[in-house]
């Protein structure tokens, strides 16, 4: 077992609620979190995260100017600004099937529904930041890859779709975030 030193890690923190804003600040401090950076809007946040190169962006759904789906496209873009392989935790109040499955499309990488709790916000960190997925880049989708349980052989219906898919290793926040005690 290992411990992850989040001194070690960037955050942004994406909510038009300053309260929810300050909630996710005050609990990435009591992990130990040190940069935490604050946005209440998706562009001020695509702002940041070009400017501070966060490690983990956390962001809620509904947002004003543009919501936190819309933040996590623009983050996907692999000519962008900053770090395309960024994980991306996504909040919301809305946990329907629909909506899951619309934000692991844009891009998301873990789903964490309100109310949240320090356990469920650690665990999610604690995933991408120990088991990243790798990224996949078809001509509709350059993300984490959708699945959980990968099958090479697989021939179902639900194989992927959009040609031939490449596959890249992100590169891993273990080692970052890994503490040496």
């Amino acid at each position: 077992m290992f411990i992850i030193d989040f001194n070690k890690l960037r955050f942004l923190v994406c909510d038009d609620n300053a309260h929810m804003r300050r909630i996710l600040r005050t609990l990435l401090h009591s992990f130990g979190a040190r940069e935490v950076y604050e946005a209440e809007d998706g562009a001020t946040a695509l702002e940041m995260y070009s400017h501070y190169v966060p490690d983990i962006v956390i962001t809620d759904w509904s947002m004003p100017i543009f919501d936190g789906l819309e933040l996590a496209q623009m983050i996907r873009q692999p000519d962008g600004a900053g770090n395309p392989y960024a994980p991306i935790i996504m909040l919301t109040g809305h946990s329907e099937k629909r909506r899951v499955m619309v934000a692991r499309d844009a891009g998301v990488t873990e789903f964490l529904a309100k109310p949240i709790s320090a356990k469920g916000l650690y665990q999610r960190i604690l995933n991408v930041v120990a088991n990243p997925r790798p990224f996949i880049k078809t001509k509709n989708y350059f993300g984490p890859d959708r699945r959980r349980n990968t099958n090479a052989a697989y021939i179902g219906l639900e194989r992927r779709s959009g040609g031939n898919a490449e596959i890249m290793q992100q590169p891993s926040l273990l080692e970052k975030a890994r503490s040496g005690n």
